[in-house]
């Protein structure tokens, strides 16, 4: 293991039962939409949502958003920067926010906002990982994989600095 590495916070295996399980409560809540668009949040859900998108047997489309608010910190700055928008109108259709992870809720309702205001037919959020202690603002999650303790972890598509992503689990970073 990376010495930067201090613990294993979620296997693998894990992470693949809960992404099984949240696609389940997905594919049950959108079984009537033949209009769902998922929209990942890059970089860090790109893996997530392609791990649950495979799991949900509905028609959907999808999209990505890229916004930063971290840059190589480990603690959010509150700006909120969208460096890539969406490519599908969104108006009247039903849309699915595909997060990696919820922290201060900063970003995440800056995004929500931004995308309230394109009329969708509805919106709704799916966070592999929520960090509710460190939270910010009212901001409602409509599909939770895993609450977290307060440490900042990499692995499973989230970065430290652009590095991890590309660990098959998620773990605590040495600080």
């Amino acid at each position: 293991m990376d010495k930067q590495i201090e613990e294993i916070l979620l296997t693998s295996e894990e992470i693949h039962e809960k992404v099984k399980e949240l696609a389940g409560l997905i594919q049950k809540d959108y079984e009537e939409v033949d209009d769902l668009i998922l929209i990942g949040v890059l970089k860090g859900a790109n893996i997530f949502m392609g791990d649950l998108m495979r799991e949900i047997e509905l028609p959907m489309r999808i999209d990505f958003m890229a916004v930063s608010s971290y840059g190589h910190s480990t603690e959010s700055s509150g700006v909120v920067r969208i460096l890539k928008d969406l490519d599908i109108e969104i108006e009247g259709k039903h849309i699915l926010i595909i997060e990696d992870i919820v922290d201060t809720g900063l970003t995440l309702k800056y995004l929500t906002d931004n995308l309230r205001s394109r009329v969708p037919a509805s919106l709704k959020v799916c966070a592999l990982l929520d960090k509710p202690s460190r939270r910010k603002c009212d901001l409602m999650v409509d599909y939770v994989g895993f609450e977290i303790p307060d440490r900042f972890i990499v692995g499973y598509g989230i970065d430290y600095a652009e590095k991890f992503r590309n660990l098959p689990y998620i773990a605590i970073i040495a600080e």
